[in-house]
């Protein structure tokens, strides 16, 4: 059979695997995947380099579906390309337990690079790819050793250019000249509510690429000729990223849903699906079938690529001999830090002197960034504020990768899910900064870091109202709190230097992401005896103060408000009452510890519970108790100097003690 002709027959394929797949979970989204089935196929049987045996082979393509609706789409050319997912797999579509969830699950489904749906974020996560490839590559590919040499590539939708993350990344992706950077837009013209004419009319999407600084093709996306083509030119094109408009017929190959909404979110029904299968020329009774002829198909290019794959490998074993410095920088560079390495990591503070917790964090980070050769990150726009810029180590920019600085503008979304890309790709561990208050351009990335288990860190500065002057606007309330309920992330609130060199360290021990909340105003270091060191952050909460007598009563503190209560500890043994301290920098570690320890810290022996924190009241109910008050911010802030802020709002250490008195009253 002819290739044409045998790639028709295997997109009929894909159309026919798309709609029984959605048709027997009776939910999910037919439409795009029946759309893109041409245009996928191209590029997986002709560009894209993998090998299904071993899906995490480092110098493999990858391939992001940002449109993570059209996931059937993805697990059918899983599936036809050897990977670990069988036709079983398929039928168990969007059900309990299945590794074919509704949408992309990274770490669900051998292949899935990243976990989309959310539009928008797959577009972001493609360009943090496609940046540690250049970085990666810079700092270890020698001449006859290309252990770096791969491309990304995408499929984005309507509603993925609608989306505003996608903006952000696209415009940092011109910036950069990400010219390994290919994505395909699938132009069906469908959004769920009709036509995109009602909402996406007026925009020149070609235009606004070009001003971005892309390369830019448009194409018939059912043309498996135009569609190599510019693929085959995107590939040649190093010094910009590519976008390739492709004009694509949603459900295309059903004579009722072609062109149709209602294709969009819904199975075309039993005879919706015959019908279509009529149309293509295939059984209409016969379900999940994959004709022998596709199947080979896809062998082949299996063991054409393998190959590649083996000649990597050989390479790769050859470099290893003659670079044997850069082989063992590799290593470090693909492990998680080391226990050894961390430990090492020693800063100098003065007990004596007062220093804001995001001063430590960038007195830390200078030297971590040199332990961890890995470690790469900056800031939205803010690096002189959130103090994140690492000295001496270079700055990411169009001319130049092997810098560890990343500038990412104020694009707070795009740096959320360009870091999650950089540490999908492996290579490199990401941070970045921005105030508190502006954590909510990112929660979506934020999120999705959790649900991917991540390694990114968050360097979140200027964490209360302790703003002060900015006013309101810039006074984070209810941030420190809306965090914490994203599960798995880890949440880290240091009282002091001290405890945030702890806190970095827990940062990088961590496989899911971590934001460090950290103060503008500066704090007292902590007196601690040797029984307690700041080490114990790693616990999530331990004793400042009164550990070792009977106490009347508990206070609980994280971050500024913790040396507050340790002087309002003092106010009170002057008035003969005995008060135990606890520094409380992590919810998330402490939830971790043993039930004894959980005890040992907060005894069942002590009712009379305080918890002080400049932040919304909500959930430390949990450690109070019945007979405990919580002493927070549920209001907004207010522009004025920090100092005259805190008497107004009663954090300072003679008001911590009056509540204390009065919870011993009742």
């Amino acid at each position: 059979m002819e290739e044409k002709k045998l790639f028709k027959l295997a997109a009929d394929t894909i159309r026919c695997l798309s709609m029984d797949t959605v048709q027997k979970a009776e939910s999910g989204h037919p439409g795009m995947p029946m759309g893109c089935a041409d245009l996928a196929l191209s590029l997986w049987l002709k560009f894209l380099k993998y090998n299904p045996k071993d899906p995490g082979w480092l110098d493999r393509d990858r391939f992001v579906l940002s449109a993570g609706h059209g996931s059937a789409l993805l697990y059918i050319l899983l599936h036809l390309a050897g990977f670990d997912l069988s036709l079983d797999d398929l039928r168990a579509f969007r059900q309990w337990g299945s590794r074919t969830p509704g949408h992309p699950e990274f770490r669900v489904t051998p292949g899935v690079e990243t976990t989309t749906g959310p539009l928008g974020q797959g577009f972001a996560n493609g360009v943090g790819m496609a940046i540690a490839e250049r970085h990666l590559a810079e700092i270890f590919n020698e001449p006859g050793f290309l252990l770096v040499d791969h491309f990304t590539y995408g499929i984005v939708s309507d509603g993925d250019l609608m989306e505003g993350v996608s903006s952000e990344a696209a415009s940092l992706a011109g910036h950069l000249g990400l010219g390994k950077l290919i994505y395909i837009y699938d132009s069906n013209r469908i959004s769920i509510e009709g036509s995109t004419e009602i909402t996406f009319d007026t925009e020149d999407v070609m235009k606004r690429f070009q001003a971005y600084g892309w390369d830019t093709h448009e194409i018939d996306g059912h043309s498996f000729e135009e569609v190599e083509t510019a693929l085959a030119k995107a590939k040649e094109e190093r010094g910009k990223p590519s976008f390739i408009l492709a004009h694509t017929n949603i459900a295309s190959g059903s004579p009722e849903f072609q062109g149709s909404e209602k294709s969009h979110g819904a199975p075309l029904g039993k005879e919706g699906v015959q019908s279509a299968k009529r149309n293509l020329g295939f059984d209409e009774n016969k379900e999940f079938f994959v004709p022998q002829e596709v199947s080979r198909l896809f062998a082949d290019r299996e063991a054409a690529l393998k190959k590649s794959y083996d000649d990597w490998r050989r390479i790769f074993e050859e470099y290893r001999k003659q670079y044997p410095q850069k082989a063992e920088l590799w290593d470090q560079y693909h492990n998680p830090p080391s226990e050894e390495t961390l430990e090492k990591v020693a800063v100098e503070f003065d007990p004596a002197k007062s220093t804001s917790t995001r001063e430590a964090s960038g007195k830390c980070l200078q030297v971590l960034g040199s332990a961890l050769p890995n470690l790469l990150g900056g800031s939205a726009d803010l690096a002189p504020s959130t103090k994140t810029f690492m000295k001496g180590l270079g700055v990411i920019s169009r001319n130049s990768f092997s810098g560890r600085n990343m500038r990412f503008g104020v694009r707070e979304h795009a740096m959320g899910g360009v870091m999650n890309g950089m540490a999908l790709h492996g290579g490199v561990i990401p941070f970045g900064g921005t105030f508190l208050v502006f954590s909510d351009y990112m929660r979506p990335s934020i999120r999705l870091a959790a649900l991917m288990n991540l390694r990114v860190i968050y360097v979140f500065t200027h964490d209360s109202f302790h703003v002060g002057e900015d006013g309101p606007t810039h006074e984070p309330v209810e941030h420190l709190m809306s965090l914490r309920l994203i599960p798995n992330l880890t949440v880290i609130r240091p009282a002091d230097a001290m405890e945030t060199l702890e806190a970095w360290k827990m940062a990088l021990r961590q496989n899911g992401p971590t934001a460090l909340i950290l103060t503008r105003q500066n704090l007292p270091v902590l007196e601690r005896s040797p029984k307690n060191p700041a080490s114990d952050l790693a616990f999530g909460a331990y004793v400042l103060w009164g550990g070792e007598e009977k106490a009347d009563c508990l206070i609980m503190a994280s971050g500024s408000e913790a040396s507050l209560s340790v002087q309002a500890a003092a106010i009170l043994k002057e008035k003969g009452i005995r008060a135990r301290v606890v520094g409380f920098p992590s919810w998330e570690l402490f939830e971790k510890q043993s039930i004894e320890y959980k005890k040992k810290i907060l005894p069942d022996s002590i009712k009379i519970r305080l918890a002080v924190e400049a932040g919304r009241s909500l959930g430390w109910e949990r450690y109070v108790g019945e007979k405990g008050m919580i002493h927070g911010m549920d209001r907004f802030g207010a522009s004025a100097p920090s100092k005259v802020l805190a008497e107004k709002f009663g954090f300072t250490p003679q008001t911590i003690a009056e509540k204390a008195i009065h919870l011993l009253s009742l």
